[in-house]
């Protein structure tokens, strides 16, 4: 299955689809409010706003499986977001990235490879999965990697198709 084909919706619930996405370069995060690394969608937003114009975007999907730190209703994800960071990147709606009731987003890119080659589940809040605008993983990048991190941003940079 590609990733274009899978049912999305948005953090309002409104129907979406990668295939909305094609042809960018996409940077797909599982996101969190009151995680230690929330202060990431900061960096995230970054770059967002350094990229957007060569065809690319940031899409935050929050989880509530760690820890319990999403446990907002999609309004109050998407106010925290805007007020305490300024995130202007597409936010899905909340979805388990791990488990039998992992999304079937996160059951194709569970399936990427990490930088020591390791697959598999979802570590923690802000996995970062960067696609190709091909719609195929580019790379795979843990929650401690800061999105402004110097190999991200070089993954980021090769795979945009502008």
């Amino acid at each position: 299955m590609s990733l274009y084909d899978i049912p999305l919706r948005t953090l309002s619930g409104e129907p979406a689809s990668l295939a909305d996405q094609r042809g960018k370069a996409l940077l797909i995060v599982n996101v969190a409010s009151k995680c230690g690394l929330t202060p990431q969608y900061e960096g995230l937003e970054r770059l967002q706003q350094r990229y957007a114009e060569r065809g690319f975007t940031v899409l935050g999907v929050p989880s509530n499986q760690f820890a319990g730190q999403e446990p907002g209703s999609a309004e109050e994800i998407q106010t925290f977001c805007s007020t305490s960071y300024g995130v202007s990147f597409p936010l899905l709606e909340k979805a388990d990235v791990n488990g039998e009731e992992r999304h079937p987003l996160y059951a194709e890119l569970t399936q990427a490879k990490d930088a020591e080659g390791e697959a598999g589940d979802v570590q923690w809040n802000f996995e970062k999965f960067l696609i190709g605008p091909d719609g195929e993983v580019a790379g795979r990048f843990r929650p401690r990697t800061e999105p402004e991190a110097a190999e991200l941003v070089e993954a980021i940079e090769a795979v945009l198709p502008a």
